[in-house]
């Protein structure tokens, strides 16, 4: 059969009056279309004829033609039109490249439909039910090839709730949940319905054979439903414990405080939970007692006080601060200038965050004392930073600065201890509410109230407590430009997330009313703290935001968009912020825009440095600055390759805060790497000691590299900054924590709440009675990639060798004259050194053992680490870090095994599979040495007063 040439002979057909030779001519043309589209496509007007004519009886062959037409001339819209009116003959399960994007322009096209209609419902918008058919029919292919995912996928895009539930009971239930949970809360932009999803995995998690009550509880969290969290908590008395830990990590302090009030109450004749163990050997308990001290340690868990107790514990054992590093800074800074002062206080709070080890400050008396007013307010609040966590001794080890009554002290150092307090009790600060509130009513001094709304606002976050939150705002009323900025601050930090429109309300006509920036400042940043994390509910206020005349309101209207989508990356959001990085007049708005790419985007560390490339290279320099910060907080400890190399052409830039940005931003996404992981450590290490050391150096820049060493060694080099917990869920402190260390820009004294995102990269495994044991396990990863940093080797004293001196011919000539005339002369001394002289040589031989010797040590020495083994064995508790997670195993003999599944890490509930034999627990023991001074502390002169510590009674 001779093949086609052209397709005019089979067009010419569709001139015909009888219908059975068009009926002839469209089905040879949907054979040919392919090849001869062009040709056909001139006669496309007959065809859709054909396809309006009601009487033609083959009008959904005609649509078919049509849309292949349409296809081909790449006119998708016009396609698909036609392919909708085609009907059955649109054939969904062919693979031809036709199908496949006229079904993705379908598709794309009804998840249009369905996100217009849900977002605003008053809008009449109409589906087209040939559409729904297609994308129906697509679900069913899905399910005929197992391809479930595809189907949520879709579902989740086009808001139908039905076919995510119909696709995960048709599949493995238990692989598709976790499935939804993660896509849930990457996926779905709309909070409304991503509530839904999470109430429809709950009750689908129920119905599971063996429940997975962990997910449930973040479910929970995420849709605010503390009172079912706290009906399952009573309900799985055996497993509470495992899910108070997830949710103590996760959950805020107002929603913690309600699921403890729907436990049963404390019965007072009940022992406490340390008391349990003696009670056990004495008499068996009853079935009520034992839930009842099943409840006390779940409070004890969900009060936050045994996971704060047990990082600080091996916070404290582990400590691998390099002081060296900071007695080097703080030699080659000028320690007059109280910029490099603050810098140096700031690097050691860093360094020493929650250790509780305060050495560097003992051993420096004399430069602390240095410190005044501003700078003395944040060498203050230092103590809060490194003490982090102490909550028991947090009064006691503050005592000698804090307010007094009748005594009147340092309004910086009081001020400053406030702020400390806070920080010690930051997002867990029951306690001390009450003394700083009453502190903060108490005094009138700006600077002390300063310091107790800072302490208020961290200690008391997202508590949604009234009364603070007036006390506030009385501050703030009160006009004092340094007091209410504090208050209005603390205010967002006290309601975050609560979205409460009376206080947005309140704090923005203030911010209109007054003429004093610094308030107008801290309130724009706390009213972006109120709506964080609402989401699309947030976009009211950032489009009043963002419309002001005001900058420092347009500021506040970034952060907001910061803080309401954080870690979604919300594609309309990101458009917003690259939009006004680009137009906005004001230099600090579009800095902010830049900075707050990094809040959106950490979850997605990879695409930052694609977004911000252009960015980084910007005529602005405050452009470039945010965009140095971007990808230090998106990026922050992953070591990215990419970050690393748009930095280290900023760390040259001529302007001096862009390099203190390049300085800081490389710290974040280096801490805690070595070496073997990454060899950029060692150069940033060097380049940080080279700007500090360098005498022409811009002040800024040593700033940001004194800050780049604090934290690239953070908590004794055993924390790492995240934004995001173990389980993969936000870190709402540590994202605020963030947001407001941006804010040293403006106040240095802000840079303290970097250490709300310090996140411990610690393995502890705690038994039934939440106690500490002893075992171990096995690292299959060679110890030097994730080992410790080596430290600072102290200079040793150098021998000056001697340099061989250059001999002239004539005075060798002459000393050989000199040296005969002595011997004819016969001097006995002569004779002497004549005898020595051969002995000489013996030296140089001595000398030539000794390089030989040590040539060979340094071969043996490179032999050993050629062979070094490819696992280590880890003791409890140890720093793990997330990258060696997956490594971590345990032996199938192990005594001690994780209860929970999967990842490795933070504070594990161990199974004890030995229950008979007896165990061998390690003692806490960090509060007793802290508040003891250590032992050493008698043969120290005592301290001048504003930095002594009382002894523990």
């Amino acid at each position: 059969m001779v093949a086609l040439t052209s397709a005019a002979g089979v067009v010419s057909l569709l001139d015909e009056s009888e219908e059975e030779l068009k009926v002839y001519a469209l089905k040879k043309l949907d054979g040919i279309v392919d090849t001869f589209w062009a040709e056909i496509a001139d006669a496309v007007s007959k065809i859709e004829i054909l396809y309006e004519d009601d009487q033609f009886k083959h009008r959904e062959l005609a649509a078919l033609v049509a849309s292949k037409v349409y296809y081909h001339l790449g006119e998708f819209d016009e396609s698909l039109t036609f392919a909708l009116g085609a009907g059955k003959l649109f054939d969904t399960a062919s693979k031809t490249e036709y199908v496949e994007t006229i079904v993705a322009k379908c598709i794309d096209k009804y998840i249009e439909l369905r996100v217009q209609k849900r977002e605003d419902p008053s809008a009449t918008v109409v589906i087209d039910p040939r559409l729904e058919d297609v994308v129906q029919r697509m679900f069913q292919r899905c399910y005929n090839d197992a391809e479930y995912k595809q189907a949520i996928g879709i579902a989740l895009e086009s808001m139908r709730l039905d076919i995510v539930e119909e696709a995960i009971l048709k599949g493995d239930s238990k692989d598709l949940l976790g499935y939804v949970l993660e896509a849930s809360m990457t996926i779905v932009q709309n909070l409304q319905f991503r509530n839904e999803v999470l109430r429809l995995l709950v009750k689908l998690y129920q119905n599971l054979e063996q429940p997975d009550y962990i997910s449930i509880s973040q479910c929970l969290v995420h849709v605010n439903d503390s009172a079912a969290c706290a009906a399952m908590l009573q309900k799985l008395v055996s497993r509470s414990d495992d899910i108070a830990f997830d949710l103590e990590e996760n959950a805020t302090q107002e929603f913690l405080q309600k699921v403890v009030a729907g436990l049963p109450a404390a019965s007072e004749s009940r022992p406490s939970a340390g008391d349990a163990m003696d009670t056990d050997e004495k008499k068996p308990l009853t079935a009520e007692e034992k839930s009842a001290e099943v409840f006390a340690k779940v409070r004890t868990i969900l009060s936050g006080e045994l996971s704060i107790k047990l990082y600080l514990e091996f916070l404290s054992r582990n400590n691998h601060t390099d002081l060296l590093i900071l007695k080097n800074t703080k030699t080659a800074l000028e320690s007059r200038s109280s910029v490099y002062h603050s810098a140096v206080t700031f690097a050691n709070a860093f360094m020493s965050a929650g250790t509780t080890s305060d050495e560097f400050l003992r051993q420096n008396l004399e430069w602390l004392s240095r410190a005044t007013n501003w700078t003395k307010f944040s060498a203050t609040a230092a103590l809060g930073v490194i003490h982090k966590g102490q909550i028991s001794q947090g009064m006691a080890l503050l005592a000698p600065y804090l307010p007094q009554d009748g005594v009147s002290g340092s309004a910086y150092s009081e001020g400053g201890a406030l702020f400390a307090l806070g920080l010690i009790h930051a997002n867990h600060g029951g306690s001390v509410l009450p003394y700083l509130t009453n502190a903060l009513k108490n005094n009138q001094s700006e600077v002390v109230q300063h310091g107790a709304c800072l302490g208020l606002g961290v200690a008391g976050m997202a508590t949604d407590n009234d009364e603070i939150y007036e006390t506030l705002k009385n501050v703030l009323f009160s006009d004092s430009a340094v007091a209410g900025e504090a208050a209005g601050l603390a205010m967002g930090l006290v309601m975050l997330g609560t979205a409460s429109s009376k206080a947005i309300d309140e704090m923005l006509q203030y911010a209109h009313e007054t003429q004093h920036e610094k308030i107008i400042r801290g309130l724009a940043l706390g009213i972006s703290m109120i709506m964080y994390g609402r989401e699309e509910e947030a976009d009211v206020l950032i489009e009043q935001l963002c419309s002001d005349k005001d900058p420092i309101l347009r500021y506040g209207g970034i952060y907001a968009v910061a803080m309401a989508y954080s870690g979604t990356g919300n594609n309309k959001a990101i458009r917003r912020l690259l939009h006004v990085a680009v137009s906005d007049v004001n230099d600090d708005v579009r800095r902010a825009a830049v900075t707050a790419l990094g809040f959106l985007l950490f979850r997605t560390p990879k695409q930052v440095p694609r977004i911000v490339q252009l960015l980084s290279e910007s005529y602005n320099p405050h452009v470039r600055y945010g965009a140095t910060l971007a990808l230090g907080i998106s990026c922050a400890g992953t070591g990215l390759a990419e970050a690393l190399e748009l930095l280290e052409p900023m760390t040259k830039d001529p302007v001096d805060y862009v390099r203190q940005g390049a300085l800081i931003a490389l710290s974040m996404i280096l801490v805690q790497h070595n070496e073997s992981a990454n060899p950029k450590v060692g150069s940033t290490r060097k380049l940080y000691e080279k700007i500090i050391g360098d005498k022409h150096e811009d002040a800024m820049a040593k700033f940001g590299a004194t800050f780049g060493q604090g934290i690239i060694d953070a908590g004794g080099r055993n924390v790492t900054l995240s934004l995001q917990s173990r389980s993969g869920y936000v870190n709402m402190s540590a994202i605020v924590g963030m947001a407001v260390f941006t804010q040293f820009w403006y106040w240095y004294p802000l840079a303290h709440f970097l250490s709300l995102a310090f996140t411990p990269t610690a393995f502890i495994g705690i038994n039934k009675n939440l106690e500490m044991p002893k075992f171990e396990f096995i690292s299959n990863a060679k110890p030097s990639l994730f080992a410790y940093p080596p430290n600072t080797k102290p200079p040793t004293a150098e021998v000056v060798e001697k340099v061989a001196t250059a001999v002239l011919s004539t005075t060798a000539k002459a000393k050989a004259r000199a040296k005969k005339s002595e011997k004819d002369k016969g001097v006995d001394a002569m004779d002497v050194d004549d005898k020595k002289e051969p002995e000489t040589p013996k030296e140089e031989k001595k000398e030539d053992n000794k390089e030989n010797e040590d040539k060979e040590k340094t071969e043996k020495e490179k032999r050993k680490k050629k062979a070094e083994p490819n696992f280590e064995i880890l003791e409890n508790p140890v720093r793990v870090l997330l990258a060696q997670s997956k490594h971590i195993a345990f032996k199938e003999d192990s005594r001690y095994v994780p209860i929970k599944k999967g990842s490795v890490g933070g504070i594990m509930l161990m199974m004890d599979q030995k229950p008979g034999e007896k165990e061998e627990i390690i003692p806490l023991t960090t509060p007793a040495a802290v508040a003891g001074g250590g032992a050493g502390e008698e043969e120290e002169p005592g301290p001048p007063e504003p930095f002594e510590y009382p002894e523990n009674d």
